[in-house]
């Protein structure tokens, strides 16, 4: 039996739709978002400095889904990358050991402009922060059609990307 049916056998989720008003309910809602993950995480930011990135609990989480599913995805790209490699040495050690599933971008000019962080799993569930100087965010559960216009928000910025940090030292 797939292993990957076992992880999401159980209970079906109750629908949510909720605004944050804080930035610690956002990284409440950010680990959430990480356990509910089964397969892809699309992850924009500014640089992440904001919302736990740092912390060795995100980290187990984040190392707890790339062990969930045969082939999980993590997309993160950011404007910035120099506070993703200064302070979140875990991230970063997770990237090398999971080069295949972990890929992170840095904008591109064209979106460079975007200041909206975003978190999406599995084009269901996500969290979307109007804007980075403001606290208020979006977090919904179990709402892929919600979700829909936030994926293509995602794939636009993305497809502006290029390689931010490199899984090897030599960025081969």
């Amino acid at each position: 039996m797939d292993s990957s049916t076992s992880a999401e056998a159980g209970p079906p989720l109750e629908p949510r739709d909720v605004v944050l008003d804080t930035v610690a309910a956002q990284v409440a809602a950010i680990d959430e978002l990480v356990d509910l993950a089964r397969h892809r995480l699309q992850i924009f930011d500014v640089d992440l400095s904001q919302g736990g990135w740092q912390s060795a609990a995100r980290a187990e989480k984040l190392a707890a889904f790339l062990r969930r599913s045969a082939r999980p995805r993590i997309e993160l790209i950011v404007h910035d990358t120099r506070w993703l490699e200064t302070a979140c040495p875990r991230v970063l050690a997770l990237q090398r050991l999971h080069a295949e599933a972990v890929t992170v971008y840095r904008t591109g000019p064209e979106a460079r402009s975007a200041m909206d962080p975003l978190l999406i799993a599995d084009g269901r569930h996500f969290l979307h922060r109007f804007h980075i100087d403001h606290p208020r965010a979006a977090f919904a559960v179990e709402q892929p059609q919600l979700a829909r216009s936030l994926v293509t928000r995602f794939e636009q910025i993305w497809a502006t990307g290029e390689p931010g940090l490199s899984a090897t030292v030599l960025g081969l």
